[in-house]
């Protein structure tokens, strides 16, 4: 599998993030860029999950048939994006869902950015698991980049 490189001007892979993109801020989506897309990427896919929540992982973006021409997510994407199709966050909701751990925890928030090998068919709210089945088999680049935040 080939590597895609993320990153973000919002925040450095493995630190902590500025408030303005949690609860305690504006609840926007922070800047995500990455490099040059592999040969044979088709469209990109991003997930962004926290796995420290007490539940188990709790997902706070999803979005699927990110075109190949673009190189970065501006802050604070819109939810009705129209270069893409945003399924659900665990909120219940479609778009960025703002990190908002409990007090006093560090939580690491992993957003990851997948290279397919086609377009897939859009589906309304569509969730983190049913969008890694429709990638099984598809996935041919992957890149990974983590954002911290405490209260």
């Amino acid at each position: 599998m080939d590597v895609l490189k993320i990153f973000s001007s919002s925040f450095k892979d493995g630190e902590i993030m500025s408030s303005k993109y949690t609860c305690e801020g504006e609840n926007i989506s922070p800047t995500i860029s990455w490099g040059e897309v592999p040969e044979g990427v088709k469209s990109l896919a991003l997930i962004c999950d926290d796995p420290d929540a007490s539940g188990g992982d709790f997902v706070h973006w999803v979005m699927y048939n990110i075109p190949v021409e673009l190189n970065s997510l501006p802050e604070g994407v819109p939810i009705e994006d129209i270069e893409a199709v945003q399924g659900l966050t665990d909120y219940g909701r479609r778009g960025y869902g703002c990190p908002c751990p409990p007090r006093g925890l560090v939580h690491h928030y992993h957003f990851k950015l997948y290279g397919l090998d086609k377009m897939l068919e859009v589906e309304n709210n569509i969730t983190k698991y049913e969008l890694l089945k429709k990638m099984e088999g598809h996935i041919v680049a992957k890149g990974e980049i983590v954002g911290l935040f405490k209260r």
